[in-house]
């Protein structure tokens, strides 16, 4: 089953990480990546832009209507998700529980119900 896990963060708080912390918090996020995409669970990682770049996309008289977003006004917003592939609830509890910055910060759980079927 599929699983997807959602960090949050702002501005304020990145900024207050010292900048030589930034280099060891980035080798322990790969070394994460690393070993779940070779046991085949960490089907994607991806860490988002600054709020300020986010937009809203709606459709008005059949065209793309694009404004600043994010939707929601908020200090928090989504930082990075991550996709897995998991036998087990359980598992991928623990493969959640061994983020990085889960020591620091929670990290958001939501079990993928459906899945669009692609030929690739």
């Amino acid at each position: 089953m599929k699983y997807l896990l959602l960090m949050y963060g702002n501005q304020e708080k990145w900024a207050s990480i010292p900048a030589e912390v930034w280099p060891e918090a980035i080798a322990r996020q790969d070394a994460f990546n690393s070993k779940y995409r070779a046991t085949g669970e960490l089907l994607g990682a991806y860490g988002l832009a600054d709020a300020a770049a986010a937009r809203l996309v709606r459709r008005q008289d059949g065209l793309p209507a694009v404004t600043d977003g994010p939707y929601l006004e908020t200090k928090e917003y989504i930082a990075s998700f991550y996709l897995l592939d998991c036998e087990s609830e359980e598992r991928a509890l623990e493969i959640a529980a061994d983020i990085p910055f889960a020591d620091e910060e929670p990290v958001e759980f939501w079990p993928v119900l459906h899945e669009a079927k692609f030929d690739l």
